[in-house]
């Protein structure tokens, strides 16, 4: 079952939250360039009300790593 996190994935990258997990890997995804990449910060810190850091950031490669993130700085999700 897709959450939150998955949904904010969706919208911003334009991929059905179905085809989304947490495998989902920038490295693998075409649609997740560097212009994406700013819109997902920007979407995450919106939705979550959670300021991210640059090294917050660079770890987010993924969306289990953003998940991790997210966990670390007690966001719920």
């Amino acid at each position: 079952m897709a959450g939150l996190l998955e949904s904010v994935f969706s919208i911003v990258l334009d991929i059905p939250e179905a085809e989304l997990s947490d495998d989902t890997k920038q490295s693998t995804t075409r649609q997740w360039d560097s212009l994406a990449s700013m819109h997902l910060v920007a979407a995450i810190e919106t939705t979550f009300n959670v300021r991210l850091s640059s090294k917050d950031i660079a770890r987010m490669d993924s969306i289990g790593a953003a998940r991790e993130v997210l966990l670390e700085k007690k966001v719920k999700l």
